[in-house]
């Protein structure tokens, strides 16, 4: 049956790998890319080499304000979505604050798919689903550090930030299943060190296969072994659903973390 999914970070990595392979089963597809002319490129190669139904939407998740135009956008623009895949992430930037005043690792790995999944919830298949790319890099989160108010380097950056989104992955997604809700709301980590420009920016290697993480993104989407996954973490590392650092099962932490999250939007 197909489906209409939508892709963040669609235009390179993981995220291109995906629509590739999403496009090969003739899903329709949302893309979003923050580079015009790069997201162009990729949907006319989706619709060139597949022939397959693809939409654009350019939004930097960098900024709060151009996020929530984003929902705001795809709320106008499309009746239902069936998948949300929120891909796109950053790592190391030579800016690394945002607009406004956060590390730009916690804007765009934590808050802006927060901020789609909560403004897209309704718009998403009763039986639809939302897959949030996490990692194996798990910290305890700063709060400080989330408001903008400590910098980090890189690596604790990014660290901090996927597990925060791990953290209302895993509470967002027990919320949704406790209500009698068929929608699933999962992280994955898809491998550790595959080949991304991430990866190769951050550690200088190759890395490896990025078909793997993007196979485990579409199952995850699709696939009836997710069907009751929803507030659970899948570990590509092992290949199987596993515990993530505790504190993303500590519900007082995720509490003060997701209300941290809602200060900052509104205040922005």
């Amino acid at each position: 049956m197909q489906k209409t999914i939508l892709v963040t970070g669609a235009t390179d990595g993981i995220g291109l790998e995906t629509v590739k392979m999403l496009a090969e089963q003739d899903h329709s597809l949302i893309i979003h890319g923050r580079n015009p002319t790069k997201l162009e490129a990729v949907a006319k190669m989706v619709i060139d080499n597949y022939g397959i139904d693809v939409a654009t939407i350019v939004a930097d998740l960098s900024s709060i304000h151009a996020t929530q135009a984003m929902v705001a956008e795809i709320k106008q623009r499309f009746p239902v979505i069936d998948v949300l895949i929120n891909n796109a992430g950053v790592f190391a930037a030579s800016e690394t604050t945002t607009a406004d005043n956060l590390d730009v690792r916690f804007a765009v790995n934590t808050i802006a798919p927060y901020i789609l999944t909560k403004g897209l919830l309704a718009l998403i298949a009763d039986d639809g689903r939302v897959v949030n790319l996490s990692s194996a890099a798990q910290a305890s989160v700063e709060v400080s550090a989330l408001k903008g108010n400590k910098s980090l380097a890189d690596g604790q950056a990014y660290a901090q930030s996927k597990l925060a989104l791990t953290m209302w992955s895993h509470a967002l997604g027990l919320a949704e299943s406790q209500k009698g809700s068929n929608k699933v709301i999962v992280s994955v980590n898809p491998k550790s060190l595959l080949g991304s420009k991430m990866v190769k920016t951050a550690y200088g290697i190759a890395g490896g296969d990025l078909s793997v993480g993007a196979d485990i993104l579409v199952r995850a989407a699709l696939a009836d072994e997710f069907l009751t996954a929803s507030g659970q973490y899948f570990d590509n590392d092992i290949g199987a659903f596993a515990s993530p650092h505790p504190d993303a099962l500590d519900s007082s932490r995720a509490a003060e973390l997701i209300k941290t999250i809602n200060e900052l939007i509104i205040l922005q």
